[in-house]
């Protein structure tokens, strides 16, 4: 991949958050396939890792209010456990337009930091369970890998327990 190409593997608004934070090596690791990504199923396929190691980005409404929860791509959120740990009456998926004034970038594509807005963001332990994850580098198209740790800390993230452990 040409230096032009790395550059445009990221979504711009992304790419610039990976500036202020610090993170001047990520953009040659982003890799940027020529399908979409924007399942936690399509992603893995695409990187050839487990499916686990994806990290997925999803926005709830939270009494109206959004809440990033970072989850790995095997496993989904128990809302009524998001409800509990913040204190919220109901909890909801968010709407794909909530999704995009909050976040700035379309459902599939959104990453766990760099957004539009600053956000209360939850992630789920299960995360730690890999060396390295892979999450969606603002546009469905384009991935990065990072350590687990690294990368909640850069979302600002609260470690939580919000795995449905029912499936």
């Amino acid at each position: 991949m040409t230096a032009a190409e790395e550059q445009n593997a990221a979504h711009p608004r992304f790419a610039e958050a990976l500036r202020e934070l610090g993170l001047d090596d990520l953009p040659s690791q982003i890799r940027r396939f020529p399908d979409a990504t924007r399942t936690a199923v399509e992603a893995a396929a695409a990187i050839g890792c487990e499916l686990s190691q994806i990290c997925k980005s999803l926005i709830f409404a939270a009494d109206g209010v959004p809440v990033l929860v970072l989850m790995d791509g095997a496993s989904r959120v128990d809302l009524e456990l998001v409800r509990t740990e913040i204190g919220a009456e109901k909890v909801t998926r968010a709407r794909a337009d909530l999704v995009r004034d909050t976040t700035g970038y379309a459902i599939g594509g959104v990453p766990p930091f760099g957004h539009r807005t600053k956000t209360r963001v939850l992630a789920d332990r299960s995360l730690l369970d890999h060396e390295i994850v892979w999450a969606a580098a603002g546009t469905p198209y384009a991935v990065f890998p990072m350590d687990p740790k690294t990368l909640i800390t850069h979302a600002g993230a609260t470690l939580v327990d919000v795995r449905d452990r029912t499936e």
